[in-house]
């Protein structure tokens, strides 16, 4: 049994110290994933070693001391995403319909083809804005019903698994589809007009996953979302940037997005809010993600039920604000991190004067 736990610590060991490497391959990169299973299967290890060894041998005081040491780390990126945590993202005050703004993000899976559960859901929580991912021809056959109720759209049906398209109940200006670092993974730019007549700039994206069967490594991924971020920090407006990141939100490079862009995540201090996998409830996290500037305070949060795709679609409400809340604070950057981000760039040779700025 020693023998066991022993190997079992060296596996938990190695599941934390891996992503605490920035090397790209989505080995280790796939390690930021499963933080709350790590956490689980590290209390049930201390556990089983309180329970089956000896108090007496100094090894099992080791085992302990390190598993503690490994629970203690996982724990410090996932706890900000439970109600232990404060929240980032004040809840609002302010319930005036005129500056509510509710977005429906929803990666359907393309050979799924159970259009009417979404257009159920988009019917029954009547959403500013519907983003879906992974649309293809036959998603924008289907959901073309929509149209009569969101009038205003962008459309990007492809066959790859990154189509998009965004449908909206608000006029859409300055739309524009990028193709920002990979020339077949699409993002969809504009400015929608709410009904004071405030502008918001809005990004729209859905980066290719590191994995064995897509790319090797993150990098693709990671410059995208870091010259997004660029480019919302740069910009006076509000923005929203939405979609799909193929990253968990306790991430290393999703917290450097947080942190370029200056952007604030309602989820921080409310729950995880975990999307995929929808079949597989051991193996789940939160890749959706809505980021908003602090001229926005929090509504509602809410994952909606199932329509037969591997995701859960995610229903965001927020309240919009003509001055920017100086209360609402999210994370810093340090100058390691603003190196580790150029050096990410730098590799794709791409920059946040490649992204669209909607009107601008």
């Amino acid at each position: 049994m020693l023998t066991v736990l022993v190997f079992c610590t060296i596996l938990i060991v190695l599941a934390t110290l891996l992503p605490m490497s920035r090397n790209s391959h989505w080995i280790i990169r796939g390690m930021d994933f499963p933080r709350l299973q790590i956490a689980i299967l590290a209390t049930a290890l201390l556990i089983a070693d309180f329970v089956v060894l000896d108090d007496q041998l100094i090894i099992t005081w080791l085992l302990i001391s390190v598993t503690v040491l490994c629970l203690s780390w996982q724990l410090w990126w996932i706890l900000p995403y439970t109600m232990l945590w404060s929240r980032e993202v004040k809840t609002a005050s302010d319930t005036s319909s005129e500056g509510q703004l509710s977005i429906l993000t929803s990666n359907v899976l393309a050979p799924n083809h159970n259009a009417d559960a979404l257009i159920k859901l988009v019917k029954k929580h009547k959403p500013d804005v519907l983003v879906t991912l992974e649309s293809d021809q036959w998603w924008q056959d289907k959901l073309s019903v929509l149209e009569d109720d969101m009038p205003h759209s962008v459309k990007c049906p492809l066959d790859n698994l990154y189509g998009m398209h965004v449908f909206s109940r608000l006029p859409l200006e300055d739309q524009e589809i990028s193709y920002l670092v990979e020339k077949d993974v699409p993002s969809i730019h504009a400015s929608i007009v709410l009904r004071t007549g405030d502008k918001i700039r809005m990004h729209f994206v859905h980066p290719a996953p590191p994995s064995p069967t897509e790319n090797e490594e993150s990098t693709n991924r990671d410059a995208e979302l870091v010259i997004v971020a660029r480019s919302a920090a740069e910009s006076d407006m509000p923005v929203i940037v939405t979609g799909d990141l193929n990253d968990v939100a306790w991430s290393a490079t999703t917290r450097l997005f947080r942190k370029i862009s200056g952007l604030l995540d309602p989820r921080v201090g409310r729950g995880m809010y975990n999307t995929f996998h929808v079949k597989y409830f051991f193996l789940r996290w939160p890749l959706d993600h809505l980021f908003h500037s602090d001229h926005f305070t929090l509504r509602s949060i809410q994952r909606l039920p199932s329509i037969s795709s591997d995701h859960f679609a995610l229903l965001t409400r927020l309240q919009f604000s003509k001055s920017r809340d100086v209360n609402q604070k999210g994370l810093d950057l340090d100058a390691n991190e603003a190196e580790w981000s150029e050096e990410i760039t730098e590799k794709q040779g791409v920059d946040s004067n490649d992204v669209p700025k909607p009107s601008e």
